[in-house]
Formats: structure tokens, C-alpha cells, sequence
């Protein structure tokens, strides 16, 4: 029996501790907001917050989020409220095809919260593990820096 948090809420599941968490948030939790892009967690799409930081659900195992607090994009907002990062993506309007953006807005929202009036080149850094085939990428680094910009004031 492995016990978790996810996006709040205490869980339990008795499952194989190696089973990738990606599966078991979209086969046994049905949070089917982090995709499946590549199996090998170098695209970025499943990402999530393990304990606050973003990891690469489709290679972390189950075992590593015992005891600990899992966020997905489900649970990335407040209640009936959107996540700033989430605001920003819909005023810049990042999203075109909208695949990787669940894994995009959840590295983002992982990065500001740390990052201290970021460069441009410290977001690109940040966010260069996240593909996509959109070709987006200017429209998240404008997101961001307005993000970062607001934070600083």
C-alpha cells in the first residue's frame, strides 16, 4: 500500500511501486490533465509537482511519491480560481494545439516560484526540457517574463 497526497487530498493505492506515476494518475486516479508524450521523459508532457518540484511522471515510479504531495494541473489552481501561470498562458494566448501545455505551465509554475527576476535566458534554461511541436516557445518566454516582471514589483 503506498499513501500520497494528490492536488490536497490524502490517497492510497495498492499498486506495483515500479508502475510510472503517470499511469497511475491517468489509469487509477482518472486525471487524465497530464499527457503521455514519450514514454522516456525527455518531451516534458507529464510533467507534475512531486513535493513542489516538477518531475517527469512517465519515468518516475510510484514508489518515490510515498509520503510525499503529487500537484497536477488539476490541482495546480484554487478552487474555482486559475493558477497566475494558468492566467498568463490564456492573456498571451500560449496554446495552439494545447498537447504539452499541461507539462509547459507545470515546469513554469515549478520555475517562478523560485526564480527571482529571471533572464531570458535563464527561462529558456528552465524550460528547455519542454517540447513543443507548435514552436510556442516566444509566446511562453513572454508569459513568463510577465509573470516575473509582476512578482518583482
Amino acid at each position: 500500500m503506498i499513501q500520497f497526497k494528490i492536488n490536497g487530498q490524502q490517497a492510497e493505492v495498492e499498486l506495483d511501486s515500479a508502475m510510472p506515476i503517470l499511469w497511475v494518475l491517468r489509469d487509477e486516479l482518472k486525471l487524465t490533465g497530464t499527457k503521455f508524450g514519450c514514454g522516456k521523459g525527455l518531451c516534458g508532457a507529464c510533467t507534475v509537482h512531486l513535493d513542489g518540484v516538477a518531475v517527469r511522471s512517465c519515468s518516475t515510479p510510484l514508489s518515490e511519491a510515498a509520503g510525499k504531495s503529487i500537484t497536477t494541473i488539476e490541482g495546480l489552481g484554487a478552487e474555482g480560481a486559475l493558477h497566475p501561470v494558468q492566467a498568463a498562458w490564456i492573456e498571451h494566448n500560449v496554446p495552439q494545439c494545447g498537447y504539452c501545455q499541461c507539462g509547459q505551465i507545470m515546469t513554469a509554475a515549478a520555475f517562478l516560484k523560485h526564480a527571482t527576476s529571471p533572464s531570458e535566458t535563464e527561462i529558456d534554461a528552465a524550460m528547455s526540457g519542454n517540447l513543443c511541436r507548435c514552436g510556442t516557445y516566444p509566446r511562453i518566454r513572454k508569459a513568463m517574463q510577465q509573470l516575473a516582471a509582476r512578482d518583482t514589483k
